[in-house]
């Protein structure tokens, strides 16, 4: 049997893999990942009122099956202690994506390689006890109530989208969202006190981006949008 020395020895290495706060430290480890996110790719185009209807139905039907997959996981997990706690339907994208692409009209464009390894990647994440799903919804939907919420201004202006194209910037289901993502953040806080270790799920916030980077760049070539 281990003695009281040797559980404690135990405990404190256990706290000391645990960050003061996981929010800060997945931001850390992708601060230069979403500078990059930002400045290459499809993303970088619509940022600049460079992008086509086109190409914005493109984007929207690859991330459609990352939204579905993600979705489905983190449901699976909803009654955990863990990543439970990050669960929130009124963040769900799927069917506000389905809605946008009827209405652009949108049929018979390619799912590109770099959106099935996304799927693959977070079906991986949400094997097991799930917690990587944390960095995937940390990446998506904070970013969808962020910066997201500047591309759907940009793209109603630069494309003379309607509201009814631009769904997949609506949260229909928030009032408030500075104050949804205080919330949501302090979700994220709470998941992270419940676990023991944090490593894989600060280093899955940064697959996760460069899985990002890596499907616009993929969007921006089939796009034609590219240099």
């Amino acid at each position: 049997m281990l003695d009281r020395v040797e559980l404690d020895r135990i405990e404190m290495a256990g706290r000391s893999m645990r960050p003061a706060s996981l929010l800060q430290a997945m931001r850390e480890r992708t601060k230069a990942l979403h500078v990059t996110a930002e400045r290459t790719g499809i993303v970088a185009e619509l940022l600049r009122g460079r992008g086509t209807r086109q190409a914005y139905a493109l984007l929207l039907r690859n991330l459609l099956p990352v939204y579905e997959t993600l979705e489905a996981e983190l449901l699976r997990h909803q009654g955990t202690p863990v990543t439970g706690r990050i669960v929130r339907l009124e963040l769900h994208r799927s069917a506000a994506i389905k809605a946008d692409l009827a209405e652009l009209e949108a049929r018979n464009l390619p799912l590109l390689p770099e959106a099935i390894a996304y799927v693959r990647a977070i079906h991986e994440a949400g094997s097991g006890s799930g917690h990587p799903l944390l960095a995937h919804a940390y990446t998506r939907y904070l970013g969808d109530l962020s910066g997201g919420q500047i591309i759907k201004k940009i793209l109603a202006r630069s494309l003379e989208l309607e509201p009814a194209a631009l769904s997949f910037y609506e949260f229909t289901e928030i009032a408030d969202i500075p104050r949804f993502k205080d919330h949501y953040r302090d979700a994220l806080e709470q998941a992270g006190a419940a676990m023991a270790e944090h490593d894989a799920v600060i280093e899955e916030a940064a697959t996760a981006f460069q899985l990002n980077i890596a499907l616009s760049q993929a969007l921006q070539q089939a796009a034609g949008l590219a240099g």
